[in-house]
């Protein structure tokens, strides 16, 4: 198993946090190697959610001089790069940004002007993608709508041109674009006409064994670093994957931070037929992921936890059992992610009596997620043939006993909880270089009554379900009644 003997600094570039920090040469976190630049993006009407480009780099490299006045930079052999996917930033012809980072969560576009002949199954097919928001098939055509773009590059595109002065992609990051052929590793061509761009627009990509090194700005800034390789990066999304351990076909990962996936990392070549339900990445040269993503799940529970001012033991569902509870939650608050069209707005709660508490109210909410990520789960059975083991990880995995319960009861089948908080970072040094980390943590079984409660509630939940999206296409949403 290909492995560094030296430390690996890890740079994990999220949309709440830009974080660096240390890894041994298993890929485990060094102890107290950590440094967090805390990110807050600017939303406003519209749809507008921005993250500033220049204070995101700055806040980065400000954690990189962080872990080097502590003397965390020394014996450095490889830096390894995890980032969000989906962003994008307009640039001019000096390659300088037009406009802030426009991240996944932004749900500004402009309506496309297709052929008749144009078919979304296949281009589903082929790039793995819908033409949606998320995607640069319509981000770039409303960018070009509001400003000249020369080019255009996502963060980690950004960040690593500002690290080594090469403005280049991974496949991975390429894939999250939504302009990837995914079977070539190429632009597709098709993906490019509907932007209205070309490959001359976009970052070249590069394959996973690529190497940079530090300009020699930072190089003098951080004298440990000199002359260590600098990897591409790898979409957040796969990272996690690899990084809890799920790095072959046998087993799914679910992880739950603000939003929620499960996933199935496989070999690119001979991958199944992909579904219209499910989404498709690139992991790296070799591997693919698949899977579903869900807007509803750490940012649920934060929500109703403030909403209802539960603090301390009551942040957990206190004294309510798995399944239990007369209240159908359906987690429909932001929305659902594509293909579905559900819009923000659209959570439901059904069944509420004058004898409902908060914990139930919060068991209803957890249940109704579970349920949501159980339905991508048995999809990626089907598609692979087989029941999937599964890891949960993330930090709403962490923080909540009672959701592991609740989402093993509701997967039917045991789950190991992976011990590791930093698997994005993790997973980014697992690709590349080619590590194969195990999850470790607590494996946990489904409680038989657990089991015989969310089988008794399931069917009502898909009933409620149905109904609650046929209801927000039908019903006027609370913005259009203000």
């Amino acid at each position: 198993m290909p492995k560094t003997d030296q430390r690996i600094l890890a740079l994990d570039l999220g949309t709440s946090s830009a974080r660096a920090l240390v890894l041994t040469a298993d890929a485990s976190p060094v102890p107290g190697a950590l440094a967090r630049h805390k990110i807050s993006p600017a939303y406003g009407a519209g749809g507008e959610a921005t993250l500033d480009l220049h204070g995101y780099v700055e806040g980065l490299l400000g954690c990189l001089d962080e872990l080097q006045q502590n003397g965390h930079l020394t014996g450095i052999g490889d830096i390894v790069l995890s980032s969000q996917w989906h962003s994008i930033v307009a640039l001019d012809g000096s390659g300088e940004p037009l406009t802030p980072v426009i991240p996944w969560v932004d749900t500004r576009t402009v309506p496309l002007s297709l052929d008749s002949s144009f078919d979304e199954h296949a281009f589903h097919a082929r790039t793995g993608a819908w033409l949606h928001r998320l995607y640069w098939t319509r981000r770039i055509p409303w960018l070009a709508s509001i400003v000249p773009a020369a080019s255009y590059a996502g963060l980690p595109d950004l960040v690593l041109e500002r690290l080594t002065g090469e403005r280049v992609t991974s496949v991975s990051i390429a894939s999250g674009t939504g302009t990837l052929d995914l079977a070539s590793g190429r632009y597709d061509e098709e993906a490019l006409a509907v932007a209205g761009v070309t490959e001359k627009h976009l970052p070249p990509i590069v394959p996973t064994g690529w190497t940079g090194s530090l300009s020699p700005e930072y190089a003098r800034r951080w004298p440990g670093l000199v002359g260590v390789p600098v990897h591409p990066p790898t979409g957040d999304g796969a990272a996690s994957n690899v990084g809890t351990g799920a790095y072959d076909e046998s087993t799914a990962a679910v992880t739950v931070g603000t939003s929620a996936a499960v996933r199935v990392v496989h070999p690119i070549e001979g991958a199944p037929e992909l579904p219209w339900e499910l989404w498709r990445y690139r992991v790296d040269d070799k591997r693919a992921v698949t899977g579903m993503a869900f807007s509803a799940a750490g940012n649920l529970h934060a929500w109703l936890t403030d909403v209802l001012r539960l603090e301390g033991e009551r942040r957990e569902p206190v004294g309510v059992e798995v399944g239990s509870t007369r209240v159908i939650a359906i987690p429909f608050q932001a929305g659902t992610r594509p293909p579905e069209t559900v819009p923000s707005g659209s959570g439901v709660y059904f069944g509420l009596s004058f004898d409902d508490t908060g914990a139930d109210l919060l068991a209803a909410s957890l249940q109704g997620a579970s349920l949501e990520i159980d339905r991508g789960l048995r999809m990626l059975d089907s598609l692979f043939g087989h029941q999937l083991e599964v890891v949960l990880g993330g930090g709403g995995i962490d923080a909540s006993a009672w959701w592991r319960r609740c989402l093993t009861a509701t997967f039917a089948r045991s789950t190991t909880a992976c011990s590791e908080p930093e698997v994005g970072a993790r997973g980014a040094a697992a690709v590349a270089l080619g590590l194969s980390p195990t999850p470790g943590g607590e494996t946990l079984a489904p409680d038989k009554d657990d089991l015989d409660r969310v089988a008794g509630l399931r069917p009502r939940y898909q009933t409620l379900r149905a109904l609650a999206v046929q209801a927000s296409h039908e019903l006027p949403h609370h913005a259009e009644l203000r």
